[in-house]
């Protein structure tokens, strides 16, 4: 069968899960494990990238690809046993620019199989449940959308107020009995929830040794952006939907971008009163503010005197402040890192 009919079909049936999440945002979805198919996880594999890093089994994808039907079969017979097993990531430190280094988990192609299929099932139940505000690691949805919104938010309906909200370690912190009590709530099928918890429990090789993996979601996982944005989108988003926005005097917006976000108001009441439950909020999660660069900052152009010192807020890269250019334009966003990049910003924020 051609890789073409192959990705095709796979993608009819994750549109009639899709298709069912739309239609009833209460649809219960009970028998999730025959979509790991033969067929599906061909597809799967067709679209992994063979360039990529190899896991602890030093197995590329051409390796893999020699025997395929025979693996994929053998995948599966494994599977409905419930004998598979993830294997450990291999950690790779990826140096950032404060000196620090983030860690990346590179996963056994076999389980980027699993991943990308468990992925697709996700994203096909939640993509038609998770708001307008979220724009992180979504079909469709990028960050200069991401950028325009606060933008807008500020300068066209003139939120007078940002909390710039800073989660400390939010990957890492995931808690999994938390997020296995989320999933839950759309599904019934334990044999899938059981393997996403193998996933996240699997272990991780760095040069020190293996250690266990009792909480959070490693960075690298194909499926660690839509399980963070299920996380987030029950634990932040629903909450200032449902709960937060009714209970304000003003107006408040949100825009969130996996786990960065700020929350906009045009009243300083109102930011005063967020600020207080926040912490709270995440608490129950098991998540945790880093108090030291949470903060509310004034974009306020009344307060704005010429020649002091504004209030700024970054997001994405992006540095947000009130202050007067040649054009008369109040609110700024300019990013420090290339200029061949800013200028696509600055065309589409129509600054």
């Amino acid at each position: 069968m051609s890789t073409t009919k192959l990705e095709n079909m796979a993608a009819t049936k994750l549109k009639r899960i899709s298709n069912l999440s739309q239609a009833d945002s209460n649809q219960i979805f009970e028998c999730l494990m025959p979509h790991y198919s033969k067929e599906n996880l061909i597809a799967c594999f067709n679209e992994l990238d063979g360039k990529k890093a190899v896991g602890i089994d030093k197995q590329t994808k051409e390796d893999y690809d020699k025997d395929l039907d025979s693996n994929i079969e053998d995948l599966i017979f494994r599977m409905k046993r419930m004998s598979y097993r993830p294997q450990p990531v291999r950690e790779v430190l990826i140096p950032k620019e404060n000196g620090k280094s983030r860690p990346l988990g590179i996963a056994c192609i076999e389980d980027k199989i699993v991943q990308l299929m468990t992925t697709k099932l996700l994203e096909a139940i939640y993509e038609p449940l998770f708001l307008d505000c979220s724009y992180g690691f979504r079909p469709g949805r990028n960050c200069h959308q991401a950028v325009k919104s606060v933008h807008d938010h500020i300068f066209r309906n003139r939120m007078n107020y940002v909390i710039d909200v800073d989660l400390e370690n939010f990957f890492g912190s995931i808690d999994h009995g938390k997020l296995l009590s989320l999933l839950r709530l759309k599904k019934k099928d334990e044999r899938f929830l059981r393997y996403i918890a193998r996933m996240l429990k699997s272990g991780i090789l760095s040069e020190q040794g293996l250690r266990d993996t009792k909480v959070g979601s490693t960075q690298g996982s194909i499926c660690s952006p839509v399980l963070a944005n299920i996380f987030a989108h029950y634990a932040i988003d629903i909450w200032i939907k449902h709960q937060v926005q009714p209970r304000m005097e003003g107006q408040i917006t949100i825009a969130r971008y996996c786990d960065e976000f700020v929350i906009c108001s045009n009243q300083e009441f109102d930011a005063k009163r967020i600020m207080l439950v926040l912490p709270k909020r995440l608490e129950r999660f098991s998540l945790k503010l880093n108090e030291d660069k949470t903060k509310v900052v004034e974009m306020h152009k009344s307060k704005y005197r010429p020649y002091s010192k504004p209030g700024t807020f970054n997001f994405l890269g992006f540095l947000f402040f009130i202050g007067k250019t040649r054009t008369g334009v109040l609110v700024r966003a300019i990013m420090a890192v290339s200029t061949a990049f800013f200028i696509k910003v600055f065309l589409l924020l129509r600054l």
